[in-house]
């Protein structure tokens, strides 16, 4: 597969919308401003081909050699995202229906059935096109499959085709019945055609979440499906081209693990909302460098300014952008991407910043950090391109936990899977641990991983509660919480006691789980051999009543009808120890257990720092490159302790304390 030669940067390029005199001023400040890649036409599909079957692509011809011409390179995306209104029109099975039954008209982008035939055929079409034309450019860098997959569909397509998958999953209506408990409010089917998709029509949408989930699971196979349909397509002009696509910061909707299989590399788009903190967004970078086994991936679209779409759109602060972009970096992204390059002139996002703002000048705060940026970005070359990023602490993730958790009717409206895991990789974060997010799939491989932390691990897949068990055996540290163990595949609740299969290396069993409101709390309270800074901290949201059987009280519960009773243990299992969290504990209990349990599984880590300042590193052919990111607007420090380090924008030797400015940054190497 062709490999990037240097950072990618530059973004969302949109020629049609301007006129050739525009156009030709965009070479020049593209040029000035150090942009190496463009992406387009990523909604050009009405331009492009008119009339169905008529195509014009001498405009985009020309502007493609205009671009390399300047020096520049395509990510070539095809148009699919936004089909033409003659599509629409003439064939309206293209369009989604939604969950209230209603099919929706022409006008949004990424609006149509992934499963219709139609609209398969079309995009295959015009992939072919665009495979004969521009496959062996050599201005051609990676293609780019349609834009945000994501959106749902009920229409008679999908209610076809979700009775065929279920067919295929289970094979027999019996089943089925047995997988689904049908048996519950006398749901008991006779045959697949019985079977309705999760609607407000039939209200199973909210009240029979293992329909609701293998529709989810449907979906995630049938989005696959569809940008394969194109990937293949231009896989077969030129196979030596990576394919990928870009994925929504809203991850939920489809399992990208299940997605990234077919992904030459992972692609990604990068809008924190203002109050997001820093460990957060990095947090999802780890995701996306985890979903190709920490694989690097492409960071697509960031905005060089403020957004439009959220309700109130700061502007981004001096240093902000070029801090959000290095982050990206630190934690895997081989590419700075933006969208986008010239404030449209109107629509949806005319307010959307841009690298040229409506002003179309060069000296405006945004387009001089751009240039500034764009200037390192080449210093540094290809220093880290196809890095890793070695982790000794393994998050498991799960897309069907996450979807099942907060599918349930139970124990409480309020369960956030993606909170509870940030929540728990916030401590490792603030000390400069590394972290991989890993797939719990029965032949994942934990062997190189001092810790595991699985948080609410709600649902157990076939293999999954073994493998973990003999790691612990093993002589691994595994860390798991409140809600787990409690499912199956398809939502059955596990009978024998929680954990379930993870009883054993949990040395415990939950006979309850309180729900508390948001304005209850209850104390967690430090015993046994445990020593922490304090002796009482804060816990709520949820409490187990849980039972040590072979494992140790590390704390228990200072308030309510079951005080004095576990919420944290710790379980000698094997040559190894299993700990388990009954409760949400305030954040500083959180830092506390984990100082305890790194310290007991040997992990440490990069370099000290002050709070809000980020230390990672990256290790590739060329040497290991590590990133120092200050988070704080005021001057902050790390201590490298003994280390040595370069700058490798300065030339400046680095070791001891080093001072970083307010939203600072330096790319180093080791010496």
């Amino acid at each position: 597969m062709k490999q990037a030669d240097r950072i990618y940067y530059g973004g969302d390029y949109n020629p049609d919308q301007w006129d050739d005199a525009t156009v030709a001023e965009d070479m020049r400040l593209f040029r000035q401003a150090g942009i190496n890649l463009l992406t387009l036409p990523v909604f050009s599909w009405a331009k492009l081909e008119p009339e169905e079957g008529v195509y014009d692509f001498g405009w985009l011809d020309a502007i493609i050699d205009r671009i390399w011409q300047n020096g520049i390179r395509v990510c070539l995306a095809t148009p699919t995202a936004a089909q033409p209104a003659w599509l629409s029109t003439r064939y309206p099975e293209v369009l989604p229906v939604d969950i209230q039954g209603r099919r929706r008209t022409h006008g949004m982008r990424v609006f149509f059935c992934v499963n219709s035939l139609k609209y398969r055929e079309r995009a295959a079409a015009i992939a072919h096109e665009f495979g004969r034309r521009y496959a062996h450019h050599p201005a051609l860098a990676m293609w780019h499959v349609a834009n945000e997959y994501g959106t749902s569909c009920y229409c008679p397509a999908c209610q076809a085709k979700f009775r065929l998958w279920l067919r295929q999953r289970y094979g027999g209506i019996e089943e089925l019945n047995a997988r689904w408990n049908t048996a519950f409010w006398g749901r008991t089917v006779y045959a697949f055609d019985e079977i309705a998709l999760p609607t407000e029509l039939n209200d199973d949408y909210r009240f029979n979440p293992a329909v609701q989930l293998d529709y989810m699971r449907f979906l995630t196979d049938c989005t696959v499906e569809c940008f394969n349909n194109e990937r293949d397509v231009l896989k077969s002009y030129n196979p030596e081209i990576p394919v990928l696509t870009n994925t929504s910061g809203f991850i939920k909707k489809l399992d990208q693990f299940a997605f990234a299989r077919n992904l030459d590399a992972v692609g990604w788009d990068n809008y924190p909302w203002p109050q997001d903190p820093p460990h957060f967004v990095a947090m999802k970078h780890d995701i996306m460098r985890g979903l190709k086994g920490g694989q690097s991936f492409v960071l697509a679209e960031q905005s060089p300014n403020q957004q439009n779409w959220q309700p109130y759109n700061r502007l981004k602060r001096p240093g902000e952008v070029r801090l959000l972009s290095y982050q990206a970096m630190a934690h895997g992204a081989d590419t700075c991407l933006f969208f986008q390059m010239r404030q449209s002139a109107a629509g949806q996002e005319k307010f959307h910043g841009a690298i040229i703002g409506h002003s179309g000048r060069s000296d405006t705060r945004v387009f001089r950090e751009a240039e500034a940026l764009g200037k390192e970005l080449a210093a540094l070359g290809d220093r880290f391109l196809q890095a890793r990023t070695p982790a000794r602490v393994a998050f498991l993730m799960d897309w069907n936990s996450w979807w099942a958790l907060e599918l349930a009717s139970g124990p409480s409206r309020d369960m956030d899977y993606l909170k509870t895991l940030s929540a728990y990789y916030r401590p490792f974060f603030a000390r400069n641990i590394a972290v991989d997010f890993v797939d719990p799939a029965a032949d994942t491989d934990y062997s190189g991983y001092a810790l595991v932390v699985a948080p609410m691990l709600y649902m157990t897949k076939p293999g999954v509660a073994e493998a973990l068990t003999e790691y612990v055996r093993g002589g691994g540290h595994l860390l798991a919480t409140v809600m787990t163990g409690l499912a199956d595949e398809n939502d059955r609740c596990v009978f024998g006691a929680y954990p379930g299969k993870l009883r054993e290396a949990m040395g415990i069993w939950v006979e309850e789980t309180d729900a508390l409101r948001p304005e209850e709390g209850n104390g967690l309270a430090v015993c046994g051999p445990l020593k922490l800074p304090r002796e009482r901290y804060a816990c709520g949201f949820l409490c187990d009543v849980l039972h040590a059987e072979s494992a140790e009280v590390l704390a228990v519960y200072a308030d309510d009808f079951y005080a004095g009773t576990p919420c944290v243990t710790r379980n000698r299992f094997g040559a190894g120890t299993a700990w388990y969290v009954g409760t949400q504990p305030e954040d500083a209990f959180l830092d506390d257990l984990t100082d305890a349990i790194c310290r007991e599984a040997g992990v440490e880590g990069l370099y000290a720092s002050e709070p809000g300042v980020e230390a990672t590193r990256r290790v590739g052919e060329r040497g290991a490159t590590v990133f120092l990111l200050n988070h704080n607007a005021h001057l902050a420090c790390a201590d490298l302790g003994g280390a040595r380090l370069a700058d490798l924008l300065t030339g400046e030797k680095l070791t001891g304390r080093v001072e970083l400015p307010g939203r600072g940054v330096r790319v180093c190497r080791e010496l």
